[in-house]
């Protein structure tokens, strides 16, 4: 694994890192090994949620954890290399790393989700806001909409479903490695997928893509990450509001707090 994808903290920055806050937050990107077409890596959506993951903890003071690098990719089984898990594996994943920080006294946990198929870390977040314990996942649909809409992505969000325009902009900014010639011609759009899950990828695509790759760029990529660290900032004042109730040391309560602590 590329190790700009590992965590290089000690205990001790854990320990100081957000020291001062009512509750400390730990991110965990969560990506997935599946097809991405000719051209994108199997591993492009941990790339993704690492991506994003990496410009939040730039941000703001959060402890960042290594990725979980297979999900619920059963809908692309039909392409060589993909691997899943099942959603229950999953789920059981995200809950026992959540349960350890706590132990560790890392009370928040976001969850990163670089893969539209992990459907069940919905499940997890809300099951674990239900039972009192602080968690969040990352990005909203509202919060991409607001990234496409700055970085100038034109196409939308239902017909940009994979390995298109959003995807090849980030990795062609932060892994531009990673990006095979093709995806200069590699457009496909099938909007209509409503028996994706029961039928699969192999349904919609011959080539895996579903759709614009080709205006794809790196300054788009940069713009939509640095457009989601933005949108992370109320999901850090809710995480970290102080557990007494005292309004003055809550985050969401500073007219600052939208001002992303830690970043220069």
């Amino acid at each position: 694994m590329d190790a700009s994808l590992v965590p290089a903290d000690t205990s001790e920055d854990v320990r100081r890192r957000g020291a001062e806050l009512p509750r400390q937050v730990a991110v965990l990107p969560v990506g997935s090994f599946e097809q991405h077409g000719p051209y994108l890596p199997l591993a492009t959506d941990t790339l993704v949620a690492c991506a994003v993951a990496r410009e939040i903890a730039a941000a703001y003071p959060v402890h960042l954890l290594p990725p979980v690098t297979i999900g619920c990719s059963h809908e692309h089984a039909d392409w060589p290399g993909t691997v899943s898990i099942s959603s229950v594996t999953l789920h059981a994943m995200v809950g026992d790393i959540a349960s350890s920080l706590r132990r560790s006294g890392v009370e928040a946990l976001v969850v990163v989700n670089g893969h539209g198929g992990n459907y069940v870390l919905g499940n997890v977040v809300q099951e674990s806001s239900a039972r009192g314990e602080r968690m969040a996942l990352f990005p909203a649909a509202e919060d991409w909409e607001a990234a496409r809409q700055r970085a100038g992505v034109a196409t939308s969000l239902l017909s940009d479903m994979h390995a298109g325009e959003i995807e090849t902009s980030i990795l062609l900014h932060a892994h531009p490695e990673s990006v095979r010639p093709g995806y200069e011609t590699a457009d496909f759009l099938a909007d209509d997928r409503r028996h994706l899950l029961s039928l699969g990828m192999s349904a919609y695509t011959d080539s895996g893509v579903i759709g614009r790759p080709s205006l794809g760029s790196a300054e788009k990529g940069k713009e939509l990450l640095a457009s989601l660290a933005d949108s992370f900032g109320t999901y850090f004042s809710f995480l970290t509001a102080d557990p007494t109730g005292d309004p003055t040391a809550d985050p969401a309560a500073d007219p600052t707090a939208g001002e992303r602590p830690g970043r220069p």
